[in-house]
């Protein structure tokens, strides 16, 4: 349903910017990440987990664009493809669902031992840290699925969510709590959409390319450049938050082992003002961690995401290998 409501409020946009042009929303799939559903994310190995049957369909010329989760998408994506839109972001946060006995506490308020449902290493590791009297396990299923989950048994005493795929599914009153940067800092792309095309084909690359938010492709590009540079992924926990401000782009880049006890974590910033250039030739289509931005200066992605290759390099010189390889390898153990 959540990506029903994604794909068709972006084909809304490209109805309205292409209004002689037929869009149809040909097919709905499922993927390996929508199957398997009792293992936790970070187990299943799958590095393009929600993607891969969206891009055979792309490469048969079944459809012509993808419309993904942002934070779903591998850093580096296979030959062939591009991410030729990157949409206005949504809240990036992460929310607290509570079950309704608990309604109107928060985190710090639940009782001890009470049971909080996530399937991510990321928000189980950092509010672990914050939250030592609450347990985590994992919960699986799309966004209906877990809040029956919650509602319907006692297992859960509240559930974590990303706050965008609540609001986009009309269900923003279930948030009792929203987690600023302080209590959990956010996955990478986390709450922006993903417009998937073929690398090649300049025509739908040129349409899908006036859906491109600037400030979101900036932030953006530094995330998933930070986690590209670190061999993030789904196995170990790692968090960013990003702020552009006055031309300057701040990255806050961490990475925890799988309890939270030990963590990394430093900001860096960037000049990203820089005036748009018509780059003709064959720079047109510079990919910068898998983003296409035609719209977008090149100076300012360039610097975006050497902002965060050079925040990875300062936390690997600090340790954050070590602390990686051991949640990889904890979590491969589980």
């Amino acid at each position: 349903q959540l990506a029903r409501i994604q794909t068709d409020s972006v084909v809304t946009m490209l109805r309205e910017l292409y209004p002689t042009l037929h869009f149809e929303i040909a097919v709905a799939m499922s993927t390996t990440g929508d199957k398997i559903l009792d293992t936790a994310l970070s187990k299943i190995g799958e590095k393009s987990l929600f993607t891969k049957e969206l891009e055979n369909a792309l490469e048969r010329n079944e459809v012509d664009l993808v419309v993904h989760s942002l934070k779903d998408l591998p850093t580096s994506l296979p030959p062939g493809f591009t991410i030729g839109a990157v949409c206005k972001r949504e809240n990036p946060l992460d929310a607290v669902v509570f079950h309704p006995k608990n309604c109107g506490k928060t985190l710090s308020l639940l009782p001890e031992k009470s049971v909080i449902g996530t399937s991510s290493l990321r928000r189980a590791a950092q509010l672990k840290k914050k939250f030592p009297h609450l347990e985590f396990k994992d919960i699986r299923g799309n966004l209906n699925t877990r809040l029956k989950k919650l509602d319907e048994k006692e297992d859960f005493s509240a559930i974590i969510l990303a706050a965008a795929g609540l609001k986009r599914m009309g269900w923003e009153n279930r948030i009792g709590q929203l987690l600023g940067p302080e209590d959990c800092m956010y996955a990478v792309g986390q709450g922006a959409l993903a417009v998937e095309v073929r690398a090649k084909d300049q025509e739908i690359l040129n349409m899908v390319s006036a859906l491109h938010d600037a400030d979101t492709v900036l932030c953006c590009i530094a995330e998933r450049a930070f986690m590209k540079s670190l061999e993030g992924g789904c196995s170990v926990p790692v968090a960013v938050s990003t702020l552009l401000k006055d031309g300057q782009l701040y990255l806050t880049g961490a990475v925890y082992s799988l309890d939270g006890s030990d963590s990394l974590k430093e900001t860096m910033q960037t000049g990203v003002s820089y005036p748009h250039q018509n780059e003709d030739g064959p720079n047109d289509d510079v990919q910068h961690v898998g983003i296409t931005a035609r719209n977008v200066p090149g100076q300012a992605q360039e610097a975006a995401e050497n902002l965060g290759v050079k925040l990875a390099s300062l936390l690997l010189s600090k340790g954050a290998r070590h602390i990686l390889s051991v949640a990889r390898q904890l979590n491969d153990a589980r």
